[in-house]
């Protein structure tokens, strides 16, 4: 989710009707789609006519229950809900034991595919031992129910097994994404009290091995909580020891018994943290409980991605580090009886059709991915996705971050083959669970809009003032008016952040979550992204991604990242950094008076760039999120701050030495 937090939809430089559309295509559901879609118009006017009883249902029908819950909702202290009140389940049973009971153990769970080609296929029934084994192993090391394990791990099977085990125990997982340094590491492990940490020595990226363990080793030495430490052998890498903290994965998981009680827990009882990462500030850790995360996890996987597991095969692409890989590479797809592919490296290693083999290989149904995957894509060319046989993808999702029309555009027609429809995801970490998109199967779609909200979701866009806002192309705040069962519970050991950052915007009676907003003709919502990243350039209120989809537009672009510089004129300026596409060459002035123009063409002139700046990349930290701060610290000639979470930290070297060379407004 997320990391941030913010999955977003997007907007576009021509909300109602972008301009790389024509010709025209028809974006309505076929029909023979739509007469097998789990989703349908009938949802919504369930939803609409009984909140709490279609929660209520899809909870009962959805899941398993130990003991079945007396109340649907207690939202009597506001803004802390409680879901599912007396109920109890357990998650693992949901997600493994229940298949098997019911006879679909030979089901392949999960289809592993390493960066180096090695392989494992995982049936539930298999899933279900190492589970258990996983969990008695943790058991022995001392984990009781409410005690935190933190999870340090690369994309591997084993990443799955032990998140499921924590949560057959009952102790709430931190899952910190193995891109994170040991400082990071540290403050998360120290911040949830963690007893025993999973890791591994090392994890396979772009055809090397790269270390895990030793951040691990620096985060617990000193002052620490953690007991023991967990370790996978993956990389086969020399690694320092500690014997009276350290034990080997192979040495107490596969010696353990497969035979472990999934004992039920309350509804309510805390499932995971997970950290969100902000520009300054102690990260916020997002705890989640059990039967409301569940729920929404799973019905959105069936009806946001149209996921039938008898006959699909599902994959995301997401890291479990984040958000999205825990509802919907974890939970929400085993909870619905899936079989899914997990990929442990990069899309271009060993070459840049990675991935495209992968979906060919396992005749992959459902892609769930990023727009800036999609966008890289388009960067490479058209010509690599056109070698391989993607015809067995029915359905494409959009999760993480704003996606402009034309790379929405581009997704479908490249890689979906014109017929696949997309689903434009917005959620947070906070939510749980996607909370705007299209329903495949119901809606016709709108290039990078994430449409409306789902059923059992309500939002709305207010204006400065608190008030509801309906002027298409007027930008508010996006707000959440009633409670969803994934809802955050809060801010681990800190309620009251939770109330400030979350419910006091607008006061209780909206959650507030933190993005720009506004409608189309139509009625479709389009998201801005972080209300920080609207700037204000001569009173007007300009969106740094409708900026963004404006420059991806013209042909040349690849990828574009903006940002608001101070101004002593307009208050604040517009500042580009482009990548352009392959087979475009950089002709200086010439090349950014053309992006400016197109800009001015495209939104008007208020919004033409005072700076453009053609780059090689863009700083990305290893989820793919581009770092804006960053740039704004180029563009304000500030001193660059903290890079320690790039992918590549020279990169903002390279932007900082070109940025005095670059064209600016006449």
């Amino acid at each position: 989710m997320p990391e941030t937090a913010s999955e977003s939809g997007t907007t576009s430089p021509s909300a109602s009707q972008p301009a790389s559309q024509a010709p025209e295509q028809d974006l309505s559901p076929s029909p023979e789609f739509a007469a097998g879609a789990n989703g349908t118009a009938e949802l919504f006017e369930q939803a609409e006519a009984d909140h709490e009883g279609f929660w209520a249902t899809q909870a009962r029908e959805r899941l398993t229950w130990a003991k079945d819950f007396d109340r649907t909702l207690d939202w009597s202290e506001a803004p802390f809900a409680k879901w599912f009140v007396g109920g109890e389940l357990n998650v693992a049973h949901n997600c493994v034991d229940r298949h098997v009971d019911a006879g679909n153990g030979d089901r392949v769970a999960i289809h592993f595919e390493g960066e180096g080609g090695d392989t494992r296929t995982i049936t539930y029934a298999e899933l279900q031992k190492d589970v258990a084994k996983a969990a008695n192993a943790l058991e022995s090391l001392g984990v009781a129910k409410g005690d935190r394990v933190a999870i340090y791990l690369p994309m591997i099977p084993e990443a799955v097994v032990s998140m499921l085990a924590c949560a057959r125990i009952g102790a709430p997982h931190s899952v910190v994404f193995g891109g994170f340094s040991a400082d990071a590491l540290r403050t998360r492990i120290a911040d949830a009290e963690a007893k025993v940490v999973i890791t591994a020595d090392g994890q396979f990226r772009r055809g090397k091995p790269a270390p895990l363990k030793p951040a691990v080793d620096a985060a617990v030495t000193g002052e620490s909580p953690v007991h023991k430490v967990l370790v996978v052998k993956r990389t086969e890498g020399e690694v320092e020891w500690d014997d009276a903290r350290d034990v080997w994965w192979h040495d107490v998981v596969d010696s353990a018994s497969d035979q472990h009680e999934a004992v039920p827990h309350d509804s309510e009882h805390p499932l995971f943290i997970l950290y969100t990462s902000g520009t300054t500030g102690k990260p916020k850790g997002i705890f989640h409980t059990t039967g409301g995360y569940l729920t929404q996890a799973a019905y959105t996987n069936s009806v946001v991605h149209d996921v039938h597991p008898e006959s699909d095969v599902y994959w995301c692409t997401a890291d479990i580090g984040w958000v999205t890989g825990h509802s919907y590479i974890v939970y929400g797809p085993l909870a619905n009886g899936a079989t899914q592919v997990i990929y442990e490296g990069t899309p271009d290693t060993p070459h840049q059709g990675r991935w495209w083999e992968i979906v060919e290989k396992y005749k992959v149904s459902i892609l769930y991915t990023a727009p800036t995957a999609i966008r890289t894509f388009m960067k490479w060319g058209d010509d690599i996705p056109a070698k391989f046989d993607l015809s067995s993808l029915r359905v494409l999702g959009s999760v993480g971050e704003p996606i402009n029309p034309e790379a929405w555009l581009w997704y479908r027609k490249h890689i979906g083959g014109d017929r696949a429809p997309i689903v434009d995801t917005w959620w947070q970490t906070e939510t749980g669970g996607i909370m705007i998109s299209p329903l495949p199967g119901v809606t016709t779609l709108e290039p990078g809009s994430a449409q409306r909200p789902i059923p059992g979701i309500s939002a709305e866009i207010l204006d400065d003032e608190g008030q509801p806002l309906h002027d298409p192309e007027a930008v508010g705040y996006l707000v959440l008016t009633k409670p969803w069962p994934g809802m955050l519970r809060g801010i681990w050991g800190d309620p009251e952040r939770y109330r400030e950052t979350y419910w006091s915007r607008f006061g209780e009676k909206y959650y507030f979550a933190g993005d720009g907003a506004k409608y189309d003709e139509k009625g479709n919502i389009w998201l801005l992204g972080r209300v920080d990243d609207v700037m204000n350039v001569s009173g007007h209120r300009l969106s740094t991604a409708e900026i963004e989809s404006a420059l991806v537009s013209h042909p040349s672009v690849a990828e574009a990242a903006v940002v608001g510089a101070t101004d002593e004129t307009t208050g604040q300026a517009v500042c580009a950094f482009v990548i352009l596409r392959g087979g475009f060459a950089d002709h200086g002035d010439e090349t950014v008076q053309e992006l400016r123009n197109h800009v001015a063409k495209e939104i008007g002139p208020i919004a033409k760039p005072r700076q453009i700046m053609v780059v090689a990349e863009l700083p990305k930290t290893r989820s793919g999120k581009i770092m804006r701060r960053l740039l704004r610290d180029v563009a304000e000639n500030r001193e660059v701050g903290d890079v320690t979470t790039l992918a590549d930290s020279s990169v903002m070297n390279l932007i900082k030495q070109g940025m005095s060379g670059s064209s600016s407004e006449d």
